[in-house]
C-alpha cells in the first residue's frame, strides 16, 4: 500500500534534514572543561639564571628569552674526563660553590670557587659570555658530550683555564659550551619532543625543558608543613627554577594544571607566549643548600614524597614546578603580567632520561 504524498515527503526531508541537525548539534558542543577556571593574572616575582648547570644561581631584574632559554642558563656544562659525560649536584654537591658573575660592559663572564684546602684563595677565570664563533674556534675544540642519554656536540675549553678546577672535583673535568644558536641543536625530547608538542625546538644544557616556573604560592605552602614537621623553611632557589610568580596565596599548587601562559610586558606591546609541558618531577638536588652545599639528610624529599607524588606518568617521584617552551620571545622582568590562559587536567609526565 503506497503512502500518502505528504508522508513521503516527510520522510525524504528527515533522511537530509536529520544528519546535518545532528553534524550541527555536535561541531556546537565545545568539549566539557574539567579542569576548572582560569586563575588571576599574578606576576613575576623573581628571575634567575644558572650559567653553568648544576652551579650557583643568580638572581636577576630582567633576561632575555630565547627560543632555547632565558640567555646564559644552562649554556655551559662541568664533564668528567675522558668520557665528556656531565655532572651536576646529584653526585657532588659542592658545584653549587662554583659561582658566576656577568660583567655587562665588557660582556665578560667570571667564575670562581673556593680553592681547596684553603680559606682565602679562590680558583677563577673569565670568558666571554657571547663568545664570536671566531673565538670559538680558536680558543675551544669541539667534542660531543653526554648529558642523561642524549649526546649533543659542544665547545671544550682550553685546560689552561680550567685546570685548576680538577683539584676541586677531585678528579679531571672538562668545561663545555653550546651556544643557543647551533649549527647541532639539542632537541626536546620527553614531552617537548615535535610528535607531543606540535613543533620542533631545542635547548642547551636544561634536564629536560628550556624554562622551570616555579609559584611562590606553592613554596610558602611546603615550608608550613617543612616547620611543622622538622622546624624548618628553604629558600625556592634549591628548586632552580628561572621564572618565579608571586601565585595565589589561597590556591597553592594551582600551576599543576597550567598550560599556556602569557607574560605581558606592557599595554601595547606584543605578549611572550610560553607552553607547559608536564609537571617537573624532583630528585633530592632540592636537599642541598645552594649557599654552603650541606645536604640535608630527609628535606624537603621526606615531606614531598608523602603528597607531591601527583603525575600518574612518574608516580615514584613528587613534582615541583612546571617546565615550559617559549613559544615567542621577549624581554622579561621581575613585575611583569603573568597570565594563565589555558588549563589541562591532562598532564602526563613522559620519560625523557
Amino acid at each position: 500500500m503506497a503512502l500518502p504524498a505528504t508522508t513521503r515527503a516527510a520522510v525524504a526531508l528527515s533522511i537530509f534534514v536529520l544528519p546535518i541537525l545532528t553534524y550541527l548539534y555536535f561541531t556546537n558542543q565545545k568539549p566539557k572543561n574539567t579542569a576548572g577556571p582560569l586563575p588571576p593574572p599574578t606576576e613575576i616575582t623573581a628571575l634567575f639564571i644558572h650559567p653553568i648547570k648544576s652551579c650557583h644561581g643568580i638572581s636577576v631584574n630582567s633576561a632575555k628569552l630565547l627560543p632555547t632559554g632565558l640567555d646564559f642558563d644552562r649554556q655551559w656544562m662541568w664533564v668528567s674526563y675522558p668520557d665528556y659525560e656531565f655532572l651536576t649536584i646529584r653526585q657532588d654537591s659542592k658545584m653549587t660553590l662554583i659561582r658566576t658573575a656577568y660583567d655587562e660592559k665588557t660582556d665578560i663572564l667570571t667564575v670562581t670557587a673556593p680553592a681547596p684546602n684553603s680559606i682565602d684563595e679562590k680558583l677563577e677565570f673569565s670568558i666571554p659570555a657571547h663568545p664570536s664563533k671566531e673565538w670559538l674556534d680558536e680558543n675551544t675544540e669541539e667534542h660531543p658530550a653526554k648529558i642523561w642519554s642524549t649526546t649533543t656536540g659542544t665547545h671544550v675549553y682550553s685546560t689552561k683555564l680550567t685546570a685548576p678546577f680538577n683539584d676541586f672535583f677531585g678528579k679531571e673535568v672538562r668545561l663545555v659550551y653550546k651556544p643557543p644558536v647551533s649549527d647541532d641543536p639539542r632537541p626536546l625530547v620527553s614531552n617537548g619532543a615535535p610528535n607531543v608538542l606540535g613543533r620542533a625546538a631545542s635547548t642547551c644544557f636544561p634536564d629536560l625543558m628550556p624554562i622551570l616556573i616555579g609559584n611562590k604560592s606553592s613554596i610558602d605552602e611546603l615550608n608550613t608543613r617543612l616547620k611543622a614537621a622538622d622546624d624548618l623553611t628553604i629558600d625556592v632557589r634549591r628548586f632552580r627554577p628561572n621564572i618565579l610568580v608571586k601565585g595565589d596565596a589561597n590556591a597553592p599548587w594551582d600551576e599543576d594544571r597550567w598550560k599556556t601562559i602569557r607574560i605581558t610586558p606592557k599595554a601595547g606591546d606584543t605578549p611572550i607566549v610560553l607552553d607547559i609541558t608536564q609537571r617537573c618531577a624532583r630528585c633530592q638536588v632540592p636537599n642541598v643548600d645552594p649557599d654552603t652545599a650541606e645536604k640535608h639528610k630527609t628535606q624537603p624529599w621526606d615531606v614531598l614524597m608523602k603528597y607531591r607524588r601527583i603525575d600518574e606518568g612518574i608516580r615514584f617521584k613528587p613534582c615541583y614546578g612546571m617546565l615550559a617552551v617559549p613559544k615567542t620571545v621577549g624581554d622579561v622582568r621581575v613585575g611583569m603580567k603573568f597570565e594563565v590562559t589555558e588549563v589541562t587536567d591532562k598532564h602526563r609526565y613522559i620519560s625523557g632520561f
